[in-house]
């Protein structure tokens, strides 16, 4: 048998023309799957099978790449349904916000990080969430800090929960461990809260559902007292 000869690396197929939404779609599957930081404009050319170089005629750079994929990511959201009761619009929304971003765990953080608040995608659902909130029936300043402490508790613990992800066994070896070393007697609610997350009933509703409800029960009632 003859020696083998090295394959090169697989070109892009030049009758399937490199766009923009080629690029993004890309880029996002990388960092799905690897993680934002294996993202390189080296590590997307290979993925598409092209020259890094030939990605700078669709994004500046790799900061505009990323802000494009953040905005790529909030165009996944749902917005709240017009057709709907607001609190129920307002709850399918930020339910879909969150999924999305489970998907995507790598974006939460470079929403918070990143300045791309005028974007198409994310300037889109900022308009539907305070609208939904104006129409129904909240008041300006009311919608201004509703729209905030929304955005607050769907950014903030999906960076908690993506950034502390433990499966059933890791969960419960944490929990003896940190169990292990702390007295008891002196912290029993800490305890009792520890122990909690082993309960599978706890399960049955999800952390974030609950803050959500709560924010959405109080600004209903802050809406009714004027």
């Amino acid at each position: 048998m003859g020696r083998m000869t090295p394959q090169r690396p697989r070109r892009a197929d030049h009758r399937t023309p490199l766009t923009r939404e080629r690029v993004l779609d890309a880029a996002i599957a990388l960092a799905d799957e690897r993680g934002i930081e294996a993202l390189t404009m080296r590590s997307l050319g290979e993925a598409l099978g092209v020259e890094a170089m030939s990605l700078y005629n669709h994004v500046a750079n790799k900061d505009d790449l990323l802000d494009h994929m953040v905005d790529e990511v909030i165009g996944e959201f749902g917005v709240p349904a017009s057709d709907a009761d607001w609190k129920t619009a307002l709850r399918a929304s930020a339910l879909s916000a969150h999924e999305v971003l489970l998907r995507h765990p790598w974006a939460s953080r470079l929403l918070i990080t990143r300045d791309n608040s005028l974007a198409p995608g994310r300037s889109r659902y900022m308009d539907s969430v305070l609208g939904a909130l104006r129409n129904g029936g909240l008041s300006a300043e009311l919608t201004h800090h509703a729209y905030h402490a929304l955005d607050f508790h769907l950014l903030g613990f999906t960076v908690q929960e993506v950034s502390f992800a433990f499966d059933a066994d890791e969960l419960e070896q944490l929990a003896e461990s940190v169990l292990r070393d702390l007295p008891a007697a002196d912290y029993p609610h800490l305890v009792e809260h520890i122990l909690g997350h082993l309960r599978s009933e706890f399960a049955d509703r999800s952390g974030f559902e609950f803050g959500l409800d709560l924010i959405l029960d109080g600004l209903e009632k802050l809406r009714e007292t004027g």
